[in-house]
């Protein structure tokens, strides 16, 4: 079955997934900052209220779970208050915990966060304190967890290892668990931790470093988006199948040994806590991937989930009926179909991937009317997927001339967006559009008005990749110039109503 966002959501899906990882409780303090102490020069906190939360792996474990996942947790916690906080958390979030194992040698990691308000406004990390250990778990724990996946490696679809360098993944760990999913079939997602030597990843399916990390292991400065996809090809030379580089404010991007890549935009968000956005992305593309989705497809599911986390204090698991009400917002306002010109490729290549059929047209788009409705109408007819270029505002004037476009760019691509039979939206800057067919290479060039298909811009390039031109005939009543005519020519008080 193919899922889009949507379908994995909107279907009863509950994919079963094997956890490995560093397991934490997260606390969090809340409370007033109203003074200065007199002993040092320090805010003082006045608690008010205390949370436990699961942390790490826990975290990532209770995100899965929350979109729909059957996930077994493999993991180790203290003989001590804290370990016994983390099993009653677990139990609650209805993860299997068969694997979890109670090591007297060691604390529970504990990351406890103070967080201060003042004047009744948003309450904002002051300081974290950690207790933990990072030394490797001993042999005997590392055997009995590698024989807990043993017994149910059969059983999974995923298996997902988020390492925190708390000792649950250090030494062969990894490896031998990596061997053993790869006997099996069953593919592994692995979050790496920060100045790890990448090697020890080797044999996983997938990695999914953030900016920092892909930038260190890679031994480059990841700046624009495209960064990020030379990183993630960089990082395959570490024995993964895949990578993909989580960038923040400017999505992900992916890329594969067989030489696919993808960007992934992600819109702006006013940020409120990063804190949980690493895990949210391996949950959701464990999730999806355990499911049955291909990898763009979970790289958007991914990318939209950790936007609506940073929005949140602290690490909140996102209930499907959130993420759905945002991909709902997102389709309204069509702004997914917008593309940048620089991540076209990528994103094409998914679209064709997928089988489907592109249709390709393009104009200046000003004042949409329904003649330009209805050739973008019948031009969506001839494939699956409708591209439109639309000419920039500094192409528009060195067609027009002074004066156009009356609509900026990006409302002429908003407009052009909210249209469903309208797939995606690209803005060219160049007045001929010769150079988009060429990057596009259509499978159909479709465009309205009178011309034959020797006078359509790009038809020697798309018959010549055995693709076909079609023009569409549309009504000169509903010319942009005799619109605009006829609104010069209206009384005052009706035109300044148009």
């Amino acid at each position: 079955m193919s899922f889009d966002r949507l379908s994995l959501l909107e279907h009863d899906l509950h994919p079963r997934v094997l956890l490995l990882g560093d397991v934490m409780l997260d606390r969090y303090l809340f409370g007033d900052v109203e003074r200065i102490s007199p002993e040092a020069p320090i805010p003082v906190l006045r608690i008010g209220k205390r949370e436990h939360r699961l942390g790490g792996a826990g975290s990532v474990a209770a995100m899965a779970t929350a979109l729909g996942a059957q996930v077994i947790l493999a993991a180790v916690v203290g003989e001590d208050a804290e370990g016994g906080l983390v099993r009653d958390l677990l139990q609650q979030a209805r993860i299997d915990t068969r694997f979890v194992l109670t090591a007297a040698d060691r604390c529970t990691t504990v990351k406890e966060r103070l967080l201060g308000s003042a004047q009744q406004r948003h309450p904002h990390q002051m300081m974290r304190v950690d207790r933990e250990s990072d030394r490797p778990i001993e042999a005997g724990c590392v055997e009995t967890l590698l024989a807990g996946f043993s017994q149910c490696i059969g059983e999974v679809d995923l298996v997902l290892i988020s390492d925190y360098d708390k000792g649950v993944c250090k030494g062969e760990m990894i490896a031998r668990v990596a061997a053993m999913a790869r006997a099996a079939g069953v593919p592994v997602l692995a979050d790496p931790v920060k100045n790890a030597d990448y090697r020890r990843y080797a044999g996983c399916t997938c990695i999914t470093p953030n900016r920092v990390e892909a930038s260190a292991a890679a031994a480059m400065t990841i700046g624009a988006p495209e960064d990020g996809l030379e990183a993630a090809r960089r990082l395959l030379e570490f024995g993964v199948d895949a990578a993909i580089v989580t960038l923040d404010r400017d999505g992900m991007a992916w890329a594969d040994q067989s030489g696919a890549a993808r960007l992934v935009a992600a819109r702006p968000r006013q940020v409120c806590d990063v804190t949980g956005a690493g895990d949210m992305v391996l949950a959701a593309l464990g999730y999806a991937l355990a499911a049955g989705a291909d990898m763009p497809t979970a790289m958007e599911l991914a990318n939209t989930a950790a936007g609506l986390e940073v929005e949140r204090l602290g690490v909140v698991p996102l209930t499907r009926g959130e993420i759905l009400a945002e991909l709902g917002r997102d389709a309204q306002a069509g702004e997914n179909k917008i593309v940048p010109i620089d991540q076209l490729e990528a994103h094409l290549q998914h679209v064709r991937q997928a089988g489907q059929r592109i249709v390709m047209t393009n104009g200046c788009f000003d004042l949409l009317h329904p003649g330009h409705v209805a050739s973008l109408q019948a031009a969506r007819q001839h494939g699956d997927y409708l591209l439109v270029g639309l000419n920039s505002d500094r192409s528009v004037r060195e067609l027009k001339g002074a004066g156009r476009p009356i609509i900026d760019q990006q409302g002429r691509a908003e407009m052009l967006a909210a249209l469903a039979c309208v797939d995606c939206v690209v803005i060219f800057d160049d007045a001929s559009v010769a150079g988009l067919v060429e990057r596009v290479l259509p499978d159909v060039l479709v465009k309205g008005g009178q011309y034959d298909v020797e006078e359509i811009v790009g038809h020697d390039v798309v018959l010549r990749h055995g693709g076909r031109v079609v023009p569409v005939v549309m009504e000169a009543d509903y010319s942009t110039s005799g619109l605009i005519e006829r609104i010069r020519n209206l009384p005052l008080h009706k035109r300044n109503a148009a």
